[in-house]
């Protein structure tokens, strides 16, 4: 090691000091790429997100422990080390995507393989950096305060980034390789100080990876998202005709035209077939809509697509619909792609929409919509303007359910809950009993609800927990079912307070239901088919009910769910 005066001391310990920064920040980013890409494919993801991350922390580890065998030329180890890392990660998610599409019963090889091959190079980074910063600091503390320290910061600004900027603006697969171009840069600048100070020996070796390396990245960024859509159209037996990832979730539309059928995915699980979506959001909100006699305020909790306000609207003596789902990029597609405003009947450019920002929550002190009625009114001065009438108003909030219902005013005389079934643990939130405990306070005494509550024949458990869990929050619950043919059986759960409605009340009520015009499918008499289970379907060896603090749901949904019997 040449010696060095005690300003270029200072100044490679500032580069390693920087260095260590940028890798911190790009370890962490690499790691959530990982386990996001993991659980867009597989779902689940908490248990998706904490094993990636496990994983990859053994296998730090194991690179500390490896380290100890390069004796020589740390530098250009290093260099080596985040060159490996930039192709690595780089094309990491683009290759767990194309093995699922491609080596489906092989795909968690290839997952754990990138999991691990990452965690082991991140693990040698901050060894090899320390072993050569030894040289330039005074004492170990100060070494390991120069490497640790930077990194720690590093990650936390990387995690910010990450949420706050990336996610927002990029897909994954382009995430990894602006995150790939950083290592990429810290191997560069490191490789053009070390050479001033004669600690890169193949300087031809080097420079010819690094070159290598640009260009395979490069290549890799400008034709990802072009391979994005060739390999997501392998998970898919359709043709992909619209595909959009936001903030929150992935969308994506397929066309079949044979059928002409169109389907909407969410995160790879289907939300609606066009061809059979009628009979889903007709037993959704009909049956409801016909037992309930007051329909001045409805809620509707999810419902991004439009499909259950179309049915709402179908009623005239609706006064409000508080529309709430938290993606807006979902909103938006649904209010302006020519298939889903065919399909919501153009819901959300009703002449009663209005679209309000979710700051400030209240239900009360809201605008009205005046709709024209066709004919014309003359002024005081002469001149004419069109005769208008107040019409229901419909105002889309776009926060998260559980917020809303926690900090708005005023009841509901009904409310529609139509969120994606409970996969995830933020989904499961909105399955426990603390969410339906507040919902019973924004219900209407004489108010009703219904729940989507994914399967009774291919989620059993899941079904008949929900079922359960809105039943000790102090409701009533009907559980009825049909067969959607793109779904397979399905269950919804009809729920009121136990104080508000006699049995014999409600009886009549069902005898004499009225489901409203312009239906497609539903009848009084399918509804009332639809509440008979067959012997047994409603019987369960659990006892367990859904909590914040114990999500069983999620557990029965994606463990013991969608198994045929």
């Amino acid at each position: 090691m040449p010696s060095l005066s005690k300003g270029r001391r200072r100044l490679a310990t500032a580069l390693l000091s920087v260095t260590m920064f940028f890798t911190g920040a790009c370890g962490l980013v690499s790691e959530y790429a990982l386990g996001a890409v993991s659980s867009y494919i597989l779902g689940n993801s908490i248990e998706q997100m904490c094993m990636t991350i496990a994983v990859m922390m053994l296998m730090m580890a194991a690179g500390s422990y490896i380290q100890v065998v390069f004796k020589r030329n740390l530098v250009e180890t290093f260099i080596r080390i985040e060159l490996a890392i930039a192709v690595i990660g780089g094309y990491a998610p683009l290759a767990m995507y194309a093995a699922f599409g491609f080596l489906d019963h092989h795909f968690i090889l290839v997952q754990y393989l990138f999991i691990c091959s990452m965690g082991l190079l991140i693990g040698l980074e901050i060894p090899v950096v320390l072993r050569i910063n030894q040289e330039y600091s005074r004492s170990l503390g100060i070494n390991v305060a120069n490497v640790y320290g930077p990194d720690y910061i590093g990650a936390f600004v990387g995690a910010v980034i990450w949420v706050y900027y990336l996610l927002r603006n990029f897909p994954i697969t382009e995430i990894s390789f602006i995150m790939a171009a950083v290592n990429l840069f810290v191997a560069t600048i490191t490789f053009l100080y070390f050479i001033s100070l004669g600690l890169v020996k193949k300087k031809g070796s080097i420079l010819v990876l690094i070159v290598l390396t640009f260009a395979a990245l490069a290549y890799g960024f400008k034709h990802n998202r072009l391979w994005n859509t060739v390999l997501e159209q392998r998970l898919y037996d359709d043709k992909i005709i619209s595909s959009i990832l936001t903030r929150y979730q992935q969308l994506v539309m397929t066309y079949r035209a044979a059928s002409d059928e169109y389907r909407l995915y969410i995160n790879g699980n289907l939300q609606f077939s066009s061809e059979d979506e009628a009979i889903y959001h007709e037993q959704l909100v009909r049956p409801v809509m016909g037992l309930v006699p007051d329909h001045a305020r409805v809620l509707i909790l999810g419902g991004g697509d439009g499909m259950a306000l179309r049915e709402v609207l179908q009623y005239p003596d609706v006064r409000q619909v508080t529309l709430v789902d938290i993606d807006p990029d979902m909103v938006a597609f649904a209010r302006t792609h020519p298939v889903m405003t065919r399909l919501n009947n153009h819901a959300f450019r009703d002449a009663r929409v209005s679209v309000l920002p979710a700051e400030g929550v209240r239900a009360d002190g809201l605008r009205h919509v005046y709709q024209e009625t066709g004919e014309t009114l003359r002024n005081e001065d002469g001149t004419t303007r069109p005769e208008t009438v107040k019409t229901a108003t419909v105002h889309i909030l776009h926060l998260d359910a559980d917020k809303f219902i926690e900090t708005v005013r005023g009841k509901y005389n009904v409310i529609i809950v139509d969120f994606p079934d409970p996969s995830s643990i933020e989904l499961s939130k909105l399955y426990s009993r603390e969410f339906y405990l507040k919902l019973k306070h924004v219900l209407a005494d004489r108010g009703m609800a219904v729940i989507q509550s994914t399967s009774p024949y291919h989620a059993r458990e899941a079904f008949l927990c929900v079922k359960r869990t809105v039943a000790s929050a102090g409701f009533s619950v009907i559980p009825y079912h049909d067969n959607v043919p793109s779904f397979g059986d399905w269950g919804w759960l009809l729920i009121w307070k136990t104080s508000s409605m006699t049995g014999d009340a409600l009886e009549h009520r069902i005898d004499t239901l009225d489901t409203g015009n312009g239906t497609r499918y539903l009848t009084p008499d399918v509804f009332r088919s639809a509440m008979v289970f067959g012997k047994g379907r409603l019987e369960s060896k659990h006892r367990e009910i859904n909590t914040l603090m114990r999500p069983v749901l999620l557990d029965l949904y994606t463990r013991e769910g969608w198994k045929i019997e």
